[in-house]
């Protein structure tokens, strides 16, 4: 089984000059062998969990698209999310899932750069996306007088186009610098879905420029957008502190804790993934935060966002009445 192999990146591969790829034609995913009988049940839960991510954010982009109250500045940044979480999950989970039902994974070694480059893609846009909505919070409560002529809906449009742009190109950059490497065996990946780490592992040829380039990469999309959330919340918290009353700092809070809740959620798998060695043991540590960044992530932000949010609960209230009320009329 392939997945993600999608005719416009395997067409450009093709352009790219020839390299000794050929040697390895496909690349086997052990995924999460040796776990017996629990193999199952793991793949009851991450079917379910597709099934649950695919819904919720999907419910959430609906929402948003469909309701009056819902289009503005934060809502705009949270379908842009909730389709990054699915372009996501929906790049992991079925690989998984089959890498499960057969104990080993077989997909062709161009279908395995893909999977990386969306991987890649997604998880830089969320970096990004977080960083931005942020700034939404920060305008929100420390220069509310100013929200409303900085964040305007042409500003949120560019900023979330520049966002795709950007992560885009890293993604196809660091995907053309594996795929002009020399991979000529081993061919086996001890992971359930092909990793930079995994990837350049498998390759005979000096990696030392390929993992520089992408460690110089994550500096703009990664780190940069982490240090900037960080100071935009320390504002926060002490403008929050500043507030009087008891009732307006929780309200000003409430606004903002729900992202606070996912990035702290997403940076703290995905720091936790990269900086824990990838030999031994450790391996199956690795495997288990990539759950949470991949799989886990995708799924709970959308719960974040509905249970604690109360324009999204009563615009789904409001979505399901009318919907009601549209099948009983004659």
């Amino acid at each position: 089984m392939t997945f993600l192999c999608t005719d416009h990146l395997l067409h450009c591969l093709k352009d790219a000059p020839e390299s000794n790829t050929s040697e390895i034609s496909s690349v086997i995913l052990l995924g999460f062998s040796n776990i017996g009988s629990f193999r199952w049940i793991l793949f009851t839960l991450l079917l379910l969990i597709y099934y649950g991510t695919i819904c919720g954010n999907l419910l959430i982009i609906v929402l948003v698209s469909t309701s009056r109250n819902l289009h503005s500045p934060m809502y705009f940044f949270l379908s842009h999310l909730s389709i990054s979480d699915i372009m996501l999950i929906t790049d992991i989970v079925p690989n998984a899932l089959y890498c499960l039902l057969e104990e080993v994974g077989i997909m062709c070694f161009r279908c395995c750069l893909a999977q990386y480059y969306f991987l890649a893609v997604a998880l830089c846009f969320e970096c990004l996306l977080l960083a931005v909505m942020s700034l939404d919070r920060y305008l929100a409560i420390c220069s509310p007088l100013r929200y409303t002529s900085i964040m305007k809906m042409a500003f949120c449009r560019y900023v979330a186009f520049m966002s795709w742009s950007l992560s885009v190109l890293i993604g196809w950059v660091v995907v053309i610098s594996i795929y002009l490497l020399d991979f000529c065996g081993p061919n086996v990946i001890d992971h359930f879905f092909c990793d930079l780490s995994p990837l350049l592992q498998l390759s005979c040829s000096d990696t030392s420029m390929v993992q520089q380039e992408a460690t110089l990469l994550t500096v703009p999309v990664a780190f940069f957008p982490f240090i900037f959330i960080t100071y935009t919340y320390i504002c926060i918290i002490s403008s929050i502190l500043r507030i009087r009353s008891l009732t307006q700092r929780q309200k000003a809070f409430s606004t903002c804790s729900s992202h606070l809740t996912v990035v702290s959620i997403f940076y703290g798998t995905l720091s936790s993934t990269y900086v824990l060695p990838t030999n031994g043991q450790i391996v199956k540590v690795s495997k288990a935060l990539s759950l949470l960044y991949t799989v886990g992530s995708p799924l709970i932000n959308p719960i974040i966002y509905s249970l604690r949010n109360k324009d999204i609960k009563q615009a789904l209230k409001k979505s399901l009445f009318n919907s009601s009320q549209t099948s009983r009329s004659p």
